[in-house]
């Protein structure tokens, strides 16, 4: 009997959207034949791109459109993107065409639509906001159905520019979930406010990762305490300057890791404060690394920082994967009370420590007694391991298990 066909989608790098490569391998474990479709536009993500594909068996089709390796189509998806924003601005995102709406949405629509197209599938899954309606349409020419993974709150998602941007995804959202055979959303909250606005509710599918085995931590009591926080991009908005604060504000010495790809002159801001309210902390960059590979690089450390500040309601509501790469690595969390994080907080049993944004002293406490309590911080590193296998991984059957589940229900 021939296996069920499933195309995976993202708009953006494989190796940068760990929640389509996560799925990928679920379904390919499951017995799916599976096809990813993603782009290639950035040289340092090329790089872990090509590490994650080394150890892949699925298919892989990628739109390139890298400045460097093909150039005209760098140029032509530029040319229809800011046409397509520059339209949608002038006529008004509610009332511009839909098929303008959706190009001044996403750079590579059309170039998505005919990758996932042009060879057979049973059914068509994505995310990422560029891959949305291309989702939708590439099903609908292939006949299939189709379902859609919202993994922030994208009609809530950009505070500059927000009417042009969460108005192209409220519309986009609207039609896409509509004739999804089922959606997926990042966190609960995130689910209820689709529900609450469209009338669905998404299955929520944390952004949990599988456990690593056991580490030995390095001993405490002859280092300082050593802090780390990773993202994509190191920029405003994530609430580092507080962590700084708070570090200065604890007095002893500390290390932060920064594994990111770093705005220079935002960088150069952060480092000079650092120079004026916490001469104790030093600040150790790191590049960014493979999904495969960010469990076992967070072992390392003492204290993993979520310090995201609630800039905007998907903000607000979603949940960091770095919260639940911390879990399985086995350190506990310092995180920012956002809505959606306090309330992890209160399931996490003494693996997460909370604090209201702008609370300084709150952190400075926080971080003082992990800096002289070795007892304390071993405790918290149990309890993070503790928390990540009684729930929070990805073979949880209300993660992994729900996607499939999902999967399994829309192809029958």
């Amino acid at each position: 009997m021939m296996k069920a066909r499933v195309c995976v989608v993202t708009a953006g790098h494989l190796s940068t959207c760990p929640r389509m490569l996560k799925a990928a391998d679920a379904l390919a474990g499951a017995g799916y034949d599976v096809r990813v479709v993603s782009a290639n536009h950035t040289p340092w993500a090329a790089i872990t791109d090509r590490k994650v594909l080394a150890t892949r068996a699925w298919a892989s089709t990628v739109i390139d459109y890298d400045r460097d390796t093909a150039r005209a189509r760098q140029v032509v998806t530029g040319l229809r993107f800011r046409g397509a924003r520059t339209l949608s601005a002038a006529l008004g995102s509610g009332r511009v065409p839909m098929p303008l709406a959706i190009r001044a949405y996403s750079r590579i629509h059309d170039e998505l639509v005919s990758a996932v197209s042009a060879e057979p599938a049973d059914f068509v899954y994505g995310g990422t906001t560029g891959a949305l309606a291309a989702v939708a349409e590439a099903a609908t020419q292939l006949r299939v159905p189709y379902g859609i993974d919202f993994e922030d709150l994208h009609s809530a998602e950009y505070v500059a520019d927000s009417e042009v941007n969460n108005a192209l995804a409220a519309r986009i959202e609207r039609q896409v979930i509509a004739g999804a055979a089922f959606a997926t959303a990042g966190s609960p909250m995130i689910a209820d406010a689709y529900a609450q606005t469209y009338g669905v509710r998404p299955i929520p599918v944390h952004n949990t990762f599988s456990i690593s085995p056991p580490h030995v931590a390095a001993e405490r009591r002859d280092r300082p305490l050593r802090l780390y926080w990773f993202s994509q991009t190191l920029g405003i908005g994530r609430g580092i300057e507080e962590i700084l604060r708070g570090i200065g504000k604890m007095g002893g010495p500390a290390e932060l890791h920064l594994r990111a790809r770093s705005v220079r002159p935002y960088l150069d801001s952060l480092l000079a404060l650092q120079h004026e309210v916490a001469p104790n902390l030093l600040i150790v960059g790191h590049e960014p690394a493979a999904p495969d590979d960010m469990v076992q690089l967070a072992q390392q450390y003492d204290v993993g920082i979520a310090s995201d500040e609630p800039l905007g309601l998907s903000r607000q509501f979603c949940l960091a994967n770095k919260i639940f790469t911390y879990l399985a690595a086995g350190v506990p969390v310092i995180m920012s009370r956002t809505p959606a994080q306090a309330t992890l907080e209160r399931s996490l049993d003494g693996a997460a420590f909370g604090y209201d944004c702008g609370d300084i002293d709150g952190i400075a406490q926080m971080l003082a007694r992990f800096s002289s309590n070795p007892d304390l911080l071993n405790q918290a590193r149990c309890a993070a391991r503790a928390a990540a296998e009684r729930r929070w991984h990805w073979e949880h059957p209300e993660d992994r298990g729900a996607l499939l589940a999902a999967v399994a229900g829309a192809i029958r």
